[in-house]
């Protein structure tokens, strides 16, 4: 101890110092009560927030910093911006808020492992300068002592370890030109294929080049923040023992219980009295309107459209705004029957609050709970566009005219389908463990039509979109992609390719049409070759199509239609002035079959053209597909931009019914009943039945019970959604799993088949 009057010796700055100062001496009494208090805020300022109380004891720090008084480690103030992971007072500094990092996959580099180098196992380095990389790996093998024809899966692993991250030892690489004119060499490490790989995807101005390396990477959790995008200091701040990544991990049912069973004292519930119920009330819209699955942070662009919907409707509700006018489409997407009345509540305390909720949809349920109904038809497309009814649902009981009130009255059924089919062999899913799926082996019997069943959230679209459709594809395509965690598939040899039809456009320009998309318009285009005009002309089936300049409008180049750029808008299209929309020049306008040119031909319906063509088999076959799938409406010509989601499924599943098979063909559907009518419904079924009766397999991921019925067999998962689902409920005919306990499925197809529907 030394007095400040005396003199002190000069410190060494090289060294740290670690310097107390006596701020007094006391004697714990209370008479000594404010001379404490004085004496701990003398210390405080002087230190810049510490103090350090000894006894002949003990000896404690205290301080007004959020900082260790022994290492000196500092945190600012806790803040909301310190838990969010979109501020910089809070991110991961390593991943910048993101939880994930892109990095080559060992697997997507080498998909094939049955391949040798030399074969092209190495899918990156088996291009352009292929030659290169292989010189360098027969320099690595002979320094390390394996052979470049040695298949992947036989190579030691420690050699593929050298392969795939490389190795400090020095190696005398040896370069040769194709040519063998030059050659050149040095000396240096390995850096190894995903180093490599990494390095060019960091170092390139190529933008091409950066997306095509893409397909061998896949997001891992970053090491910084072990995936939880926030920095340390935020993520060691917990509430009963649980970090705000901890619950935001939870789903929003169980975070719900969190929140109220949390252990506070009586002050610390005072404090947080008003936050709690305000995280209790939004978690409460998200389990109303059916989302109680979902954890808290789940990246938004892999929420359905249905899903995402409901959020936007659930923070609606938390507004309490009246007087408003709410549009939903179709909010019952992706939710199985037990959730409609959850949503169903809602919708009817948006009501009550003094709002006006229009819903367009399908869903029976939906269509009997609401206040009034307005039906449009009587058809679709040029058949449509009319009131077919308006008023109560006990009016559209009555109504004669309406379909959807025959369909409400049971005048007119989806009937059950009376055909038995016998299986031919199957698919076996071992171990599937993706997402919440619990190490399950699923068998999927071919030749059948198969629905998928389960809650939302079950781990339907992860078993069959993420491991079966990934795995498939890679198998028959030579995809590189992916599929979710399992262990493996049997069955293969008993299928021949897989094809997922959905509900996303046949193309996405006014050029595409169903037409082009069924292959209907190539017999078209060589009919109109061969009319007499044109062989006098000499004109090719190719002057027919506004794909070649030859016949096509030079104005709009066979678009029928301009583009107008809007800057930040949406582009405008806007009819052709030279050609009038027809497409093409006035020389091949001039070409008639049957008093009709090829433009007229393009305007008219499939019904239409059916009969028109009524005499050529190879253009009759085609359209009549269309005609089968209920799209005897839609123009052969139309934009492929103005088709319905179902619509555009349809016309897909129209081009495989004209296609000559080999009954061996698995067709993948996810939801497809999704924008579809009663009568649609019926129509959609009568299409993949005709694909079972091919012999093909059929899988239908669906909550719609009249496609569930018609099946020839369930796969239910459950029971639950999110972490309390994953696994098999049942399996079997319908009939079986309406017997199945626990099987919310099977609750309400019991319900349906006890009907006579």
């Amino acid at each position: 101890i030394l007095n400040l009057d005396e003199d002190i010796p000069p410190l060494d700055r090289q060294k740290w110092h670690n310097i107390e100062i006596v701020v007094d001496r006391i004697t714990a009494e209370k008479s000594e009560r404010s001379r404490l208090f004085e004496a701990i805020q003398t210390a405080i300022k002087a230190s810049k927030g510490d103090a350090m109380i000894s006894s002949e004891k003990t000896e404690k720090i205290f301080s007004q910093n959020n900082a260790c008084p022994y290492c000196g480690l500092t945190i600012g103030e806790l803040e909301p911006r310190t838990f969010s992971f979109n501020s910089p007072f809070g991110m991961c500094k390593t991943c910048n808020g993101l939880g994930i990092k892109l990095e080559f996959d060992p697997d997507l580099v080498i998909p094939d492992k049955s391949k040798s180098i030399l074969d092209g196992a190495i899918v990156p380095w088996s291009g352009r300068f292929s030659s290169f990389k292989r010189q360098a790996l027969r320099a690595v093998g002979k320094k390390f002592g394996f052979d470049l024809m040695t298949p992947i899966h036989k190579i030691k692993p420690k050699h593929l370890k050298v392969i795939l991250y490389g190795a400090e030892d020095l190696i005398d690489f040896k370069y040769r030109s194709k040519s063998g004119d030059s050659s050149w060499q040095y000396t240096d490490a390995f850096e190894g294929v995903l180093v490599n790989l990494q390095r060019v995807f960091l170092e390139t101005d190529s933008e091409s080049k950066r997306e095509w390396l893409k397909q061998f990477m896949r997001d891992i959790p970053c090491t910084g923040c072990n995936g939880k995008k926030l920095r340390p200091e935020s993520l060691a701040v917990s509430i009963n023992k649980m970090g705000i990544m901890d619950v935001c991990n939870l789903s929003i049912d169980h975070c719900y219980d969190f929140f109220s069973t949390l252990s506070l004292s009586e002050s610390e519930r005072h404090i947080a009295r008003d936050v709690l119920k305000e995280i209790k009330e939004r978690l409460e819209f998200l389990m109303n309107v059916g989302l109680n699955y979902l954890t808290l942070n789940r990246l938004s662009l892999t929420l359905s459209g249905g899903e995402s919907q409901r959020i936007r409707l659930a923070t609606q509700i938390g507004s309490n705004l009246t007087g408003v006018l709410y549009v939903l489409d179709e909010p019952t997407i992706g939710l199985h029957q037990r959730d409609n009345e959850r949503l169903i509540k809602t919708l009817t305390k948006l009501r009550n609050l003094g709002n006006t909720v229009i819903v367009v949809e399908h869903d029976e349920e939906i269509i009997r709970s609401s206040d009034w109904i307005v039906d449009l038809g009587p058809g679709a497309g040029v058949h449509g566009g009319s009131i077919v009814f308006e008023g109560t649902i006990q009016n559209i009981l009555e109504s004669k005219k309406s379909i959807t009130g025959d369909y409400l009255k049971d005048r007119t059924l989806i009937t059950l389908r009376d055909q038995t089919r016998n299986r031919s062999g199957s698919l076996v899913i071992q171990k599937a463990s993706e997402n919440n799926l619990k190490e399950i082996d699923v068998e999927i019997p071919l030749g059948l039509f198969v629905a998928i069943t389960g809650v939302s959230g079950s781990g339907k679209s992860t078993l069959i979109n993420d491991i079966l459709l990934k795995a498939l594809q890679n198998h028959f395509y030579k995809s590189n992609v992916r599929p979710g965690s399992h262990k493996g598939i049997s069955g293969l040899d008993n299928i021949d390719k897989v094809i997922a039809i959905d509900q996303s456009p046949i193309g996405r320009t006014p050029r595409s049409n169903p037409a082009t998309y069924i292959g209907a318009f190539t017999p078209i285009r060589d009919l109109y070759s061969n009319t007499p005009l044109s062989r006098e002309r000499g004109y090719a089936p190719g002057q027919f199509s506004f794909n070649v300049a030859d016949g096509r409008c030079f104005a709009c180049e066979g678009d029928g239609v301009k583009q107008i750029e809007m800057q930040f808008l949406s582009d405008v299209y806007v009819r052709c002035d030279e050609c009038k929309g027809k497409r093409y020049n006035s020389e091949t306008l001039s070409v008639l079959y049957k008093g009709r040119n090829i433009s007229d031909v393009l305007e008219m319906t499939v019904y239409e053209a059916l009969i028109f063509f009524e005499n050529i088999p190879a253009i009759k076959r085609k359209l009549q597909t269309m005609y089968d799938v209920g799209l005897d409406y839609i123009k052969l010509g139309q934009s492929s931009t103005t088709l319905s989601g179902g619509e555009a499924q349809r016309v897909k599943l129209a081009s495989e019914l004209s296609k000559r098979g080999t009954s061996k063909t698995l067709y993948i559907l996810d939801e497809p009943t999704t924008g579809l009518h009663f009568a649609d419904v019926q129509k959609l079924l009568e299409v993949l039945n005709r694909l079972a009766n091919l012999g093909n397999t059929v899988i239908v991921i669906e909550h719609n019970m009249d496609v569930i019925k018609n099946s020839d067999w369930l796969i239910d998962l459950g029971p639950e959604g999110g972490d309390e689902g994953g696994k098999i409920v049942a399996t079997g005919t319908p009939h079986d799993v309406s017997k199945a306990p626990g099987s919310y499925t099977g609750k309400y197809l019991k319900r349906l088949l006890k009907n006579g529907r």
